[in-house]
């Protein structure tokens, strides 16, 4: 689905102040609120826009400690493993990769001692082979969006 420079300038607005409401988003636009409503419903029919809730921060509910659990597993047992991934509410997600593991995982913990029993939890699944975990000590860039919305938003200009 291409975006186009308007569609770009919508999901940036969205990014930067998310509990504005479409008719403001529509005035500081400058276009129509059935145009605003029609782009927004077309995002999220294709799948442009995924969700609206607020961003949590684990730590904030008393789950500071973050690490990536990189897990190797049986052949033939990645859809069972990820599905009980999805069962743990310590990972909070979890990705099918190449490289070093057949899946990746992002878990929140309590402290050190609470990610082992979440390490632990995860080796008993049957086709799990191994656990590499690798703590995060500190996040460098958080999770964003509008740097690549802006990109997004200047090719569509170019190409236009």
């Amino acid at each position: 689905m291409a975006v186009d420079a308007l569609d770009a300038k919508i999901l940036r607005l969205l990014l930067e102040r998310p509990r504005t409401s479409a008719r403001e988003y529509a005035r500081l636009l400058g276009i129509a609120r059935g145009t605003l409503q029609a782009r927004l419903d077309r995002l999220e029919r294709t799948g442009v826009i995924t969700g609206t809730g607020p961003r949590l921060s684990p730590a904030a509910l008393g789950h500071p400690v973050l690490a990536f659990v990189h897990i190797e597993v049986t052949q033939g047992h990645l859809d069972p493993v990820a599905d009980a991934l999805a069962e743990v509410p310590e990972i909070i997600e979890a990705f099918s990769i190449t490289g070093g593991g057949d899946l990746m995982a992002r878990v929140a913990a309590r402290d050190a001692a609470h990610l082992e029993d979440v390490i632990q939890r995860l080796v008993r699944q049957t086709g799990v082979v191994r656990t590499r975990t690798e703590m995060v000590l500190r996040e460098r860039v958080p999770y964003r969006m509008v740097p690549l919305v802006d990109a997004v938003g200047r090719a569509a200009d170019r190409r236009s």
